[in-house]
């Protein structure tokens, strides 16, 4: 089977491939981080929850999509304005969550 047939089912362009690469280098960047300086503590944040270092990398992935779903649909492109949002808030999320 040909690689553009197998890869037809999705329109993968640079930034969608920079997408999840970015994903999977955020997991192994926090498997390295774990594995180095284990932090299976929870920490107690401004939600009132008790987070470990997975759910704020989680929180803070779920939050940054919704704020470019958001801009694309109010503003439109580019996209630096939500990017910087959403380091930002992924900022605000490992620092107060």
């Amino acid at each position: 089977m040909e690689n553009a047939a197998f890869l037809s089912w999705m329109a993968w362009t640079w930034p969608t491939a920079a997408f999840f690469l970015f994903i999977f280098l955020c997991l192994v960047g926090m498997s390295v981080w774990e594995y180095y300086s284990p932090g299976g503590t929870p920490r107690h944040g401004i939600l009132g929850l008790d987070t470990t270092r997975g759910d704020r990398l989680f929180i803070s992935l779920l939050g940054s999509a919704f704020i470019f779903l958001a801009w694309l649909g109010l503003v439109g492109t580019p996209l630096w304005g939500p990017l910087a949002i959403a380091l930002v808030y992924a900022f605000a999320v490992f620092k107060w969550v």
